[in-house]
């Protein structure tokens, strides 16, 4: 019985080993197939940005043409590849000036990763391919030398060559081969991981040190906030808290801003915005169809002219069309005068009455009352919070306050950071305490809930992976694609890659809609928390998930042949280890496809293009066109986890077989996305979040993760492959990995955090400096920063206590046509303008 199962399993070896050669060949057609089409799409979408970008620059230099701090930076040609050689030429200081730190650290990272990826891939062509290529290989069902007398991999050698006719008598074993060239794995992941943690430390000293002299000599209200939190009743005054502070002898406070429940006054304004907004819309439908009035620097945005009769002619021609360039006048337009909208409204025992009145009278009117009720809100005295903005007289004053403990109670008086006053979700600060902390759990628990629920969306990809598990689904199916190669490949390597890259895409959006209710003080905060929850989604579902049902779905035809033998813990471990190496493929492909393929479409913005048409379909109002031509929203939560799971992946993949394909795809990757995303963000995209760099610590401590997976997988593969020892010697590795990630932690992360108190001193030390400037004021020219310049004139209030109660918004600048469309109730609310207003974000 031994000998015959020994037999069945030796024949089934040798059947794979045969194998090799054709799965090697399958492989190199489907990267083949892959290459081409992430080609031609980047291509083709690099191209038409190139041609669109010097006539929609109302979209592509949005930021550009609207930010005072951007307009430091250089004008781009519009020529069709002359700007490239001026974006690159673009400096740190100017990406600092223009972008802020947020937009530095998020650019550090892809010239870190550039760095990195030079010197793995130097040491996988001159001496990690050349052994892999001259000796057996790890486990590998695509060895990729070509050698149809190298296929056998060790396991294959070990038992058919060496079990003696003894041997055979007994359950099969896998014996151990010749495993000397081995060594190169112990060597490489000691080089590989002091290379990253190298660069790890020498870039967080720089950003640090380029952090402190930032922020150190800026005198934002930001920098001089304290966020005081756990304020005892009895200090839940202005007066007490100052007194309270400037007792503690670190300096005085300029104001306090004690946070009250404006629940009642919150509500008030949002039902108020619903309000006019359905006003704006009955007088639009009453004014009739307008002519559209655009600029040939935007996308053909409808931006509405002063309202009056039309015209019979067509002499603005394509200006006056929408987007889809339909000159033939509609049958619905309609003149100025027109009869006046109604709207049905009902009353009554349960609002079963109804009639329909003038919609115009209506809203007029309840906007009049609902006016004079938030008027009357706002002088009542609201029920304070233990929650209060303290902005000091000095930088160092609420740095002092922030890094020291003020009250020896616990959970009281807690001194923080304050975010910018723009970036304040003033509806979560008078959420109790238990309230935001039942919240983040809850979601926290939804997150582990959707985990799961992804897994059964990944099965299924993964097995597109593998024919064998199409058969046994499809074996219609099956049979056409082992027919045409071609459309095997795309169906196994294209389509996992597009579903996984568009996944990719849209569950972000849910777990952004997620953190957004989690109760958190500030946009920053919440962006943080995008960023974490949308890295464990990629790292978790679709890194670890994906290659262990990846592996199951190859798996399904080993348990075809060997049965019950599969069910051995030896084989078990074989297939697990056998994972990376068979998924190798798949990943190069969803690299490939988003570095070349998707990169370009993002420079497009093609998301903004795409949906335009859509979001023009619904815009009824001058509001609505304003928010409508509003710039992209650059969000690091969307776009900052799937860049550090790619380098995770070609971290892992950098000593195992492929490697140098692996390596220099990962390299293409982030010299790619390292110059799209420079143009965005300093160009076309706004970013409004003030997190200061927050987001490097988020990118060390992920890359710290990565290194202990590589580590994990290396001492799996050399153990497997019957080095034990040698794998024995990649764990003081891995001990020292989480050691380095503790020290990291401790000694880093709060300089990340704070401003040191010496970078706040700007006094002449003998070194050129002259009195009151910093050494970064000199080495940079330094003058207003972005920071600065966004919160001229600002400073911490709701601003439902102090908004003006805006007007109705239709007619052009400078005219108040109130005379001629007001129904004459003297409710006060003119018609303004909204034309000023059309780019900037302060007024939608």
């Amino acid at each position: 019985m031994a000998t015959q199962r020994l037999k069945e399993m030796t024949e089934s070896l040798t059947m794979m080993g045969g194998n090799e050669l054709r799965n090697q060949t399958d492989n190199q057609r489907d990267l083949e197939t892959q290459a081409v089409i992430s080609v031609a799409l980047g291509l083709s979408a690099f191209l038409t940005f190139c041609a669109l970008r010097p006539r929609w620059t109302g979209l592509y230099a949005a930021r550009k043409k609207q930010k005072n701090a951007a307009s430091k930076l250089p004008d781009l040609p519009n020529t069709f590849f002359g700007w490239m050689p001026v974006l690159y030429r673009v400096t740190e200081d100017q990406i600092l000036a223009a972008g802020g730190l947020d937009a530095f650290v998020f650019l550090a990272f892809f010239k870190m990763a550039i760095k990195f990826f030079v010197v793995v891939l130097f040491f996988s062509l001159t001496v990690i391919y050349p052994v892999q290529k001259n000796f057996n290989k790890v486990p590998n069902p695509s060895n990729g030398d070509g050698n149809a007398n190298n296929t056998e991999s060790i396991f294959q050698r070990s038992t058919v060559s060496h079990l003696s006719a003894s041997e055979a008598e007994d359950p099969p074993k896998l014996l151990p081969a010749v495993t000397d060239y081995l060594w190169i794995y112990v060597v490489f992941v000691y080089l590989f991981t002091a290379v990253a943690m190298y660069l790890i430390i020498t870039e967080t000293k720089r950003i640090i040190q380029i952090r402190q002299k930032y922020l150190g000599t800026q005198s934002s209200v930001t920098d001089r906030t304290i966020r005081l939190s756990g304020i005892p009743s009895h200090l839940r005054s202005e007066r007490a808290i100052k007194e309270t502070i400037e007792n503690l002898e670190i300096g005085k406070v300029d104001s306090v801003m004690l946070c009250m429940n404006w629940k009642e006054l919150d509500d008030l304004m949002t039902e108020r915005m619903i309000l006019l907004r359905k006003l704006e819309e009955s007088w639009t439908v009453h004014l009739g169809h307008r002519r559209v009035e655009r600029s040939l620097e935007s996308l053909p945005v409808a931006q509405p002219s002063t309202p009056g009769p039309i015209a019979d002619d067509n002499e603005d021609g394509e200006e006056s069309t929408p987007l889809t360039g339909n000159h033939t006048q509609q049958a619905h337009i309609t003149p100025y005068a027109r009869d006046r909208p109604m709207t049905r409204i009902w009353f009554g025992f349960m609002k079963l009455q109804s009639r329909r009145i003038d919609a115009i009278d209506y809203y007029e009117e309840n906007l009049r009352k609902l006016d004079e009720k938030i008027k009357v809100v706002r002088q009542k005295d609201f029920e304070p919070t233990p929650l209060a903005f303290v902005t000091m007289d000095s930088t160092a004053a609420c740095q002092m306050a922030i890094q020291a403990i003020i009250d020896p109670m616990p959970m009281q008086l807690l001194a923080n950071s304050a975010p910018a006053p723009a970036d304040v979700v003033w509806k979560n600060t008078y959420l109790p305490r238990s309230n935001r902390m039942i919240r983040a759990w809850s979601i926290t628990f939804i997150i582990g809930v959707l985990s799961v629920f992804w897994l059964v969306v990944i099965v299924p990809l993964a097995g597109l992976l593998s024919l064998s598990s199409i058969r046994k689904v499809l074996p219609q199916l099956a049979d056409v694609l082992s027919r045409h190669k071609t459309v095997q490949s795309l169906v196994q390597t294209g389509l996992p890659t597009a579903l996984i890259s568009l996944l990719n895409v849209l569950v972000p959006y849910l777990y952004d809609w997620l953190a957004n209710r989690q109760g958190m003080i500030s946009q920053a905060d919440i962006e943080m928390s995008v960023i974490s929850k949308n890295f464990f989604f990629t790292f978790f579902n679709l890194f670890v998930a994906f290659t262990i049902f990846g592996t199951a779905s190859n798996a399904y035809s080993f348990y075809k042949d060997f049965g019950d033998s599969l069910k051995d813990t030896t084989r078990i471990a074989w297939v697990l280890a056998k994972s990376l190496d068979s998924l190798g493929p798949f990943y190069m492909n969803l690299i490939l496809l988003q570095g070349l393929g998707l990169f370009p479409f993002r420079l497009l913005e093609f998301g903004s293009v795409a949906l335009y048409p859509i979001n023009l379909m619904g815009a009824k109002t001058p509001r609505d066109y304003a928010e409508l031509v509003q710039p992209p929203v650059f969000s690091y939560g969307f776009y900052l986890p799937q860049t550090i799971l790619i380098f995770i992946i070609c971290l892992v993949y950098s000593i195992l077989p492929k490697s140098e394909l692996v390596t220099l795809f990962g390299l293409l990757y982030f010299i790619i996305g390292g110059f799209v995303y420079k143009y965005q963000l300093l160009y076309a995209m706004d970013h409004r979040q003030h997190s200061t760099g927050r987001a490097w610590t988020i990118i060390c401590n992920r890359i710290i993760v990565g290194l202990l997976v590589f580590q994990l997988a290396m001492i799996g593969q050399l153990a497997l492959s019957s080095a034990i020892k040698r794998s024995i010697l990649v764990i003081p590795l891995l001990m020292g990995t989480i050691w380095f990630s503790y020290f990291y932690r401790s000694t880093y992360e709060p300089l990340m955090k704070f401003i040191a108190l010496r970078s706040l001193i700007n006094e002449d030390h003998g070194d050129g400096l002259n009195l009151g400037e910093s050494r970064y004021d000199s080495e940079t020219n330094r003058e207003e920063t972005v920071d600065e310049n966004k919160e001229t004139g600002m400073r911490f209030i709701n601003p439902s206590l102090i908004i003006p109660l805006e007007d109705v918004w239709l007619s052009k600048q400078g005219e108040n046509r109130s005379n001629n469309v007001s129904n004459g109730n003297g409710n006060g609310n003119g018609i303004v303008s909204g034309e000023e207003n059309v780019w900037g974000e302060e007024n939608v």
